[in-house]
């Protein structure tokens, strides 16, 4: 079977580097691919992507070696299972809260008799490998999303659960959950000791910790922290920056406000 260089990567040490998609486009998420992501998650939660989308995308993704990630859009064994079965090394799950909540994500991962995935792996063999049914629950990383207050009381429970790889945290979902402003970088205090909490805690379990950022900056400074996978912005937030320096630079230029009408 195909390795996971995620696994490998953490298991040296080092950290991943992952990107974001939310539009629903191959030739995007092809581009995307070929910039040199560690990974790239495809996002079916907050994202405009559905499956048949999410499928074109991940094929996209195959042809470089950035690892092809799936955020579901929520706890729900069918599109868990069908996400790997699409081909999907990684699972990000939202909204994980409980001990309860883990343990279900875990087994609807993995294959019997560790977990209950049904079986039908029809791209993940093309992607993987013709041995991908033999080696799946020891390749693919499945990250319960810890976002809540709950979560957080209940976060020792999670990271206990055999067989949980990564924790990731949505930090303005956190934010909000725990009485704060919604933010991904600037987090008011409560925020951010919630997430040195979960960093450490996942460090004592031996688990891998990730974190969503906007941009270089946040994600360098949390890798030095110590968190191990972090998002750096995604694929819509790019073309918008992209295309806001493009047009502030053509302002500048022609010394006006607009490109319209007289300007030329």
């Amino acid at each position: 079977m195909r390795p996971n260089p995620l696994r490998t990567l953490w298991q040296s040490g080092g950290a991943a580097v992952n990107g974001w998609l939310a539009i629903p486009n191959g030739f995007s998420a092809e581009t995307m691919a070929h910039q040199g992501w560690d990974s790239l998650t495809v996002d079916m939660q907050h994202g405009v992507v559905d499956y048949q989308a999410m499928v074109g995308m991940l094929q996209a993704i195959s042809t470089t070696g950035t690892v092809p990630m799936v955020r579901v859009p929520w706890l729900e064994p069918g599109i868990l299972m069908k996400s790997l079965d699409a081909g999907a090394y990684a699972v990000i799950c939202p909204m994980v809260n409980t001990r309860e909540d883990a343990q279900k994500l875990v087994a609807w991962t993995h294959y019997a008799p560790r977990g209950t995935r049904s079986f039908g792996p029809v791209r993940a063999l093309l992607y993987g490998g013709a041995d991908y049914p033999q080696h799946a629950n020891d390749t693919i990383v499945a990250f319960a999303m810890i976002e809540t207050a709950q979560a957080i009381d209940n976060l020792d429970a999670i990271l206990s659960v055999e067989g949980l790889d990564a924790v990731y945290i949505g930090p303005s979902d956190l934010s909000i959950s725990l009485g704060c402003k919604p933010a991904m970088d600037d987090l008011e205090p409560k925020a951010q000791q919630a997430v040195d909490h979960v960093l450490a805690r996942a460090k004592a379990h031996g688990i891998v910790a990730g974190i969503h950022n906007t941009g270089p900056e946040s994600a360098l400074k949390r890798i030095a922290a110590g968190f191990q996978f972090v998002t750096v912005s995604s694929d819509a937030r790019l073309i918008a920056a992209g295309a806001q320096q493009v047009m502030a630079a053509m302002r500048a230029g022609l010394k006006s406000p607009t490109l319209a009408g007289d300007s030329y």
